[in-house]
């Protein structure tokens, strides 16, 4: 067996995953320091299960996931996977490879797996037991446990011996053994005390169980006495009955007599009555409307005074407003005079305005035309001047160009040569820098497109995993919640599951029956079980029921006789049977009318549920039982019919017939009737729950590892992406170095054009102004003169216009002046003209509204005398009203006199009648009370009897005796006989199976006590078989260990003496080990006195002399030979070589002698900060080649 590879990533500083492969010899890694080399180790350390941060060089376990750099983000997982060749099947497992995962993430979550199954800590653990592989064992030395192993005390040194002499399983195998031997002493103490209990408790249950034969002995003498005593009570009170059933029946007949009248009475009087309060009415009415008449009459006669008024002072009005009419009409006609005398004038005065602005219009136009004309003739003066000015100066221009023209054509034939090479040379480099462009413009797309896709698909998958975690976060919280809401339903369900199987709550005798339910077809089960109720009614039926709930439901007498000597056979002691074959409904509640009073919520059979069979039981148990809502309102009704109905309320208070009242606070309340309810709503429940767990489960077990595939997967993208980067970086340079390079070929192209364009211009302008010139020359001579000519004619004309503009300004301004004074007489006029059209419009007005308000006034006056007049006829109307209805209120108050009379008659009469029935009523009443009292008590007894001794009336009859006939004298027997029971005093009835079951019960746990006795023995029996084993592996090991240990330093140190010696006076398998090192030359001395190198190479010897005891699988050392000199070095490297034939070496070193021994080199380095990086070099390889 020997490690074949170690695969890291997200490890430490190892950010990218990397796989060391190795081989059998010697593999030897190297590099800087801080380059990652001993985080390998730590790797491998880990795998194993390495718990302590501590030993891995960090502050906690999240330490060992890579933490980023300044180029790289942070790793969300950090694992390790070793591969171990197992072709010898020296790991207990069926495969010729073994692979060890171990993978840890940033949120805490942490997994083991073998060959990708998942798996524990301890199965790794047990899976490398004995083969010196794991983190407590040799095949893993770091930087500073040579330093441990010396210094340490002599007891830490057990650990490597105890691993190097294969005992640390047997170790392991006492510890567990140890733990099961205190665990039975534990139960073995547990067992002695319940013993010492039990035993306390037998002699004490032995006397109970001796009083409570007793006691039943004489509850069978009371039951033949109590039966016939019974017999003879119900034979007297039934002879009782008869007589009060007839005496009823006499009393209800003068009863329905003295109704009947008294019904008859009542609706005459009542006939009489209302017809008494209608003729009041009447009266009131009367009296009403009189009154309401006279009322009116006085207002008309007000409303009439008013209108008188209101005449007189409208005729006043229109007097007035005649006199101001006539004064309007005089003022309007002398304004409208007015204004006919300035419309006149206005209309001349318009005529005159008129002529005058088109005089002044034509003026101006003249004036216009002649300003024309002189500013015509100033520009064209002006123009000509600056004419004559230009050609002057274009002449002189004309000969410069002319002599500058021949050298200018000269330097234009050199440049075009020079443009045309460069032309040439542009051309070339075009044609390559565009293929290089086309190239790097292709790989930089394939790239980028590339890395969208990667960041797309990892964004996606990002998203993915963030949803993945949040939905295992709240399926967690809702696993938590759901496993605590079912682990509580499942033990409240099983709690009362429990309970009903053992008819928990139920007395001993019942639950002894219910018992015998699979051998016993007749038995229907107990009164609980076989009804149902709301919840809101539990109470009220449970207090209804009382100890009826408990009583058991036979189909018939001889089930219920056959279970009655069961119980009397084995004593289990007594129990009440209701046979469905015996049971009636006892015609229920008599008083029906209650069921409509304040409160009352039914009779309790109506409020239960069961099956058809039972119908007849329910009605028996619960019909005459009346449920009210609360107390109050069942004292009320209980008043209201004189304590005659038993009634139970919600809350649980029961009255009974004669006034008693039961309530409280329950102390114990069994909810026997709730129970299958209850039962039956957790089962539903719990069903749910579970099924939502295990869905909860299986989304989060999916999740899972579709997570960690995600992860995965996002791993190797990151990965692609960064080397992506990388090349697109490197692509996009490439390409921006290149476009530059063309861009500097473009803009010479440009400068090239722009230069050749300039030639071209140039030399056009060159041979067209050469040719020109001298017809510049000409032209400009002949244009001067024409332009002198042109300006002495211009100017002339221009002072004639000026003149005329002069004489037309003076006559414009005398015609404004006329225009203006014309223009304020028509202002003045038409403002008159304005003030009286106002004036005139005011009157009019005025006119109008006082010939409306006289028409108006002359209507109002004529409806008022019409109103008046209805108002007088009005009055006189009300006059004659009131004298009717005084008359008629005379006639009814005669009549109400009459009825009066004949009223209280009838009165008289039918309090007569009601007191008469109110007595009879009373007297059926007592009748009824009495035979319901004697119903109650015969009810009584029967209850009594059965619940006593489970006998019906019918079966009653099997028990008498002809002798006993004296019912005082059984009454005196009755009563000593419950004295004698009183004396025995408290009495245990269950005590007799109760002793019958703590003797069977301290038998057993005197059983159970002899086999934990002997357990134990047997456990100390093997953990000194383990020592003894031990002792004696440990000490044959130890002395191999001792030689080897010295043969090694020999050779290590070329000669002197290593010894390895136990601790006196201790326990061989606890002693610590001490090392004593005798270097050449030296005396032998304490590990303290040696120098550090002479230490380091003791501990190696130490090592090496274990490897060569019991070789480990592979050896991974961490620098362990820093502190030799190169000789040592030499000899450590040469033994080494040595053993490689057991046990494959892997050395992280720096020493140059090591490394010459290794067949293969890794070389670890970390070309970017924080991250490092993997170079292999094959030794071998490279010797055989030479």
């Amino acid at each position: 067996m020997y490690l074949k590879n170690i695969e890291v990533q997200g490890f430490k500083s190892f950010a990218q995953k990397i796989n060391f492969e190795f081989h059998n010899g010697i593999t030897g890694i190297v590099g800087p320091n801080g380059s990652g080399k001993s985080n390998v180790g730590d790797a491998v350390r880990w795998v194993l299960g390495e718990q302590s941060a501590k030993q891995l060089r960090g502050g906690n376990m999240q330490d060992v996931i890579f933490s980023g750099t300044e180029l790289r983000k942070p790793l969300s997982f950090a694992s390790v996977a070793i591969t171990l060749d197992n072709s010898d099947h020296k790991l207990p497992v069926d495969f010729e490879e073994v692979t060890v995962t171990r993978r840890l993430y940033r949120s805490g979550e942490s997994e083991y797996r073998i060959n990708g199954s998942s798996c524990r800590l301890k199965d790794i653990n047990e899976m490398f037991y004995d083969t010196g592989i794991g983190k407590e064992g040799y095949s893993i030395i770091g930087q500073g446990q040579i330093d441990k192993i010396l210094s340490g005390k002599p007891e830490e040194r057990r650990e490597l011996f105890d691993e190097a002499a294969g005992i640390v399983k047997f170790k392991r195998r006492k510890n567990t053994t140890l733990k099961k031997l205190e665990e039975e002493q534990q139960n073995l103490v547990r067992v002695t005390d319940i013993l010492s209990e039990l035993t306390k408790q037998l002699e004490p249950l032995e006397r109970q169980s001796e009083t409570a034969k007793i006691y039943l002995a004489k509850r069978e003498t009371l039951k033949e006495l109590d039966v016939n005593m019974f017999l003879l009570e119900y034979e007297h009170t039934g002879k009782l009955l008869k007589e009060l059933e007839e005496k009823t029946r006499i009393a209800e007949g003068q009863l329905k007599e003295a109704q009947e009248s008294h019904s008859r009475t009542r609706d005459e009087y009542e006939r009489l009555e209302k017809s008494l309060e209608e003729l009041n009415e009447h009266m009131d009415a009367l009296r009403e409307a009189s009154r309401d008449r006279a009322i009116r009459r006085q207002q008309l006669e007000g409303e009439i005074n008013v209108l008188h008024e209101q005449i007189l002072a409208g005729e006043q009005n229109d007097s007035h407003y005649r006199s101001r009419l006539s004064t309007i009409q005089e003022d309007t006609k002398k304004k409208t005079a007015d204004k006919e005398a300035l419309d006149e004038q206005r209309a001349d005065l318009q005529s005159s305005l008129k002529e005058t602005s088109r005089k002044l219009k034509e003026e101006q136009d003249k004036l216009e035309n002649i300003q024309s004309n002189i500013e015509e003739c100033t520009q064209s003066v002006e123009d000509g001047k600056n004419e004559i000015i230009e050609i002057l100066n274009s002449r002189a221009n004309t000969k410069g160009k002319a002599q500058r023209f021949d050298a200018m054509m000269e330097q234009l034939d050199i440049r075009k040569a020079g443009i045309s090479q460069r032309i040439l040379s542009l051309k070339t480099q075009e044609e390559e820098q565009q293929s290089a462009i086309n190239e790097a413009k292709a790989e930089y797309d394939a790239i980028t497109e590339a890395i969208a896709a990667t960041n797309q698909e990892g964004s996606r998958l990002t998203k993915e995993i963030r949803a993945i975690q949040e939905s295992m976060k709240q399926q967690s919280t809702q696993l938590e919640a759901g496993q605590t809401a079912y682990h509580r339903e499942a033990s409240r369900l099983e709690s009362l599951q429990n309970l009903a199987e053992r008819y928990d709550g139920y007395g001993g005798s019942i639950r002894k029956v219910m018992e015998q339910k699979s051998k016993e077809q007749g038995i229907c089960g107990v009164v609980a079980d076989l009804i149902q109720t709301e919840k809101t009614y539990e109470t009220a039926i449970e207090t209804a029921l009382g100890g009826s709930i408990q009583n058991i439901v036979t189909d018939n007498e001889q089930t219920a006789k056959r279970m009655i000597g069961f119980l009397k056979k084995n004593r289990f002691g007594r129990a009440t049977f209701l046979p469905l074959s015996n049971i009636s409904g006892r015609g229920g509640l008599n008083q029906r009318d209650v069921l409509s009073e304040p409160g009352v919520v039914g009779t309790a059979n109506t409020l239960v549920n069961a099956d058809k069979e039972y119908s007849e039981l329910v009605m028996y148990l619960l019909g005459r039982v009346l449920v009210v809502d609360n107390i109050d309102h069942a004292i009320a009704i209980g008043k209201k019919y004189r304590h005659s109905l038993r009634m139970v309320t919600i809350e649980g208070e029961s009255l009974s017939p004669g006034g008693s009242m039961t309530g409280g606070a329950f102390k114990n309340n069994s909810n026997l009737l709730g129970r299958r309810r209850e039962i039956e709503e957790l089962e539903r429940s719990v069903g749910i729950l579970r099924k939502e767990l295990e869905e909860t489960q299986k989304s989060i077990g999916e999740n899972r590892s579709r997570r960690n595939v995600l992860r995965d997967t996002i791993a190797d993208f990151q990965q692609k992406l960064r080397q992506q980067y990388v090349e697109q970086n490197t692509a996009k340079m490439n390409l921006e170095q290149l476009k530059e390079k063309e861009g500097e070929i473009q803009n010479s192209y440009r400068q090239i054009d722009r230069e050749q364009e300039e030639l071209r211009h140039q030399a056009g302008e060159i041979r067209q102004d050469h040719s020109s010139i001298a017809r510049e020359l000409e032209d400009s001579q002949k244009d001067e003169k024409e332009l002198e000519t042109f300006i002495e004619t211009k100017q002339k004309e221009l002072e004639e216009w000026k003149a005329e503009e002069t004489e037309k300004t003076h006559e414009l301004e005398k015609i404004r002046l006329e225009e203006s004074s014309l223009e304020q007489q028509n202002q003045f006029l038409q403002e008159n003209l304005s003030r009286l059209n106002s004036e005139i419009a005011a009157f009019q007005k005025e006119s109008q509204e006082i010939t409306e308000n006289l028409v108006q006034s002359r209507e109002e006056i004529h409806k008022k005398e019409e109103g008046i007049q209805e108002l007088k006829n009005a009055a006189q109307e009300c006059l004659l009203k009131e004298e009717q209805y005084g008359s008629q209120r005379a006639q009814w108050q005669e009549e109400k006199e009459k009825r009066s009379a004949s009223h209280k008659t009838f009165f008289e009469k039918r309090d007569h009648l009601s007191e008469k029935t109110s007595l009879l009523d009373k007297e059926c009443f007592r009748l009824r009370s009495q035979t319901e009292k004697i119903e109650e008590q015969r009810e009584g007894q029967i209850s009594y009897m059965w619940e006593e001794y489970e006998i019906t009336p019918n079966n009653a009859l099997q028990y008498r005796k002809e002798e006993l006939t004296d019912r005082q004298a059984i009454k005196a027997d009755v009563t000593r006989i419950k004295d004698e029971i009183r004396k025995l005093g408290s009495v245990n009835v269950n005590a007799i199976e109760d002793y019958k079951e703590l003797l069977e019960r301290h038998t057993f746990l005197s059983g159970q006590y002899d086999d934990i006795v002997k357990a134990e023995e047997t456990l100390e029996g093997i953990i000194l078989e383990l020592d003894e084993g031990m002792r004696k592996q440990f000490t044959e090991k130890f002395r191999d260990i001792q030689r080897e240990f010295d043969k090694a330093f020999k050779e290590l140190f070329g000669g002197g003496k290593g010894t390895l010696e136990l601790a006196e006076d201790e326990d061989i398998l606890e002693a610590g080990i001490r090392i004593i090192s005798q270097p050449p030359g030296k005396k032998l001395q304490n590990m303290m006195q040696l120098s550090g190198g002479e230490k380091a190479l003791t501990a190696i010897a130490l090592l090496f002399a274990i490897q060569n005891l019991k070789p480990s699988p592979f050896c991974l050392l961490d620098e362990i030979e820093a502190a030799l000199d190169d000789s040592n070095v030499g000899r450590f490297a040469s033994y080494l070589q040595k053993l490689t034939k057991n046990t494959q070496f892997i050395i992280i070193t720096h020493r140059r002698g090591t490394m010459n021994a290794a067949d293969r080199l890794y070389g670890i380095t970390m070309q970017e900060k924080g991250v490092s990086t993997l170079v292999s070099v094959d030794l071998v390889e490279n010797q055989l080649s030479k």
